[in-house]
């Protein structure tokens, strides 16, 4: 599992690189949670939590460059919000001769702020926490066994079924499958079963294997360093601002 998904991994020891994994993930959940109930018409809230979120991908060790690419997960987000302004109703203003919903603009900034915020502190936490320490993490909040053994065992065989699909791929080519038109998806749908059950039976294989060595429930511990105050402190120090700004948001 050391190695999936090491793409996303910022090299560095920034101070966030070496804040304990489950005071960043409480960190970041607060920072959600604030934005998340921040009134839509606060701009200079969601523009102060901006500066923060630039500030720790900052010293993180993200490039210009590399945060616009990563910031391409929250297009779908985006041309969503887009088509709002369209459909909505309510009173309408003129832009550029197109007559758009008010209550559509507003709803659509909503979800785009929100979103590319959230996004933001995403992208913190993966670049600077490696997927294993994210798991010890959730563990140590005692988040409930299964829930974490799930999460980590996605991680560790997704990188595994998404070669396989590749590899499927390439040999139904090499066999003349070319698909062009919907009506011939017929062996893509067979094939996607197919990976299914061979998941399925692999998990099985898997679990059955734990359990011949002595596995209990939990993955053992190989790092025992637990969050000192500083570490929460300064993790909590993103959140405690979303949720001030959200507050004073509500209130004014």
């Amino acid at each position: 599992m050391a190695g999936a998904h090491q793409h996303l991994l910022l090299p560095g020891t920034s101070p966030i690189h070496r804040l304990a994994p489950e005071a960043k993930i409480v960190g970041a959940f607060l920072f959600a949670v604030g934005v998340s109930i921040t009134p839509r018409t606060a701009v200079w809230a969601f523009a102060l939590n901006a500066v923060v979120v630039a500030l720790a991908m900052r010293i993180t060790g993200y490039r210009v460059r590399q945060a616009v690419v990563r910031f391409a997960a929250v297009l779908p987000f985006v041309g969503f919000a887009l088509f709002i302004p369209l459909i909505a109703g309510g009173d309408q203003t003129q832009v550029l001769g197109i007559g758009l919903s008010i209550e559509g603009l507003w709803a659509s900034w909503n979800v785009i702020a929100k979103a590319t915020l959230g996004t933001g502190a995403s992208l913190v936490l993966a670049g600077s926490t490696p997927i294993p320490d994210v798991v010890r993490g959730l563990g140590r909040l005692r988040v409930p066994t299964v829930i974490v053994s799930i999460v980590a065992f996605m991680f560790r065989y997704l990188d595994l079924i998404v070669e396989e699909m590749a590899r499927v791929r390439v040999a139904m080519t090499a066999r003349g499958h070319d698909p062009r038109w919907l009506w011939q998806a017929k062996p893509i749908a067979t094939s996607a079963g197919a990976m299914f059950v061979r998941s399925y039976e692999r998990g099985e294989r898997v679990h059955g294997a734990m359990l011949a060595r002595g596995f209990t429930g939990t993955m053992p511990q190989m790092d025992h360093r637990a969050a000192t105050l500083s570490d929460w402190l300064l993790s909590a120090a993103a959140g405690a601002i979303s949720l001030s700004l959200a507050t004073l948001a509500l209130l004014t």
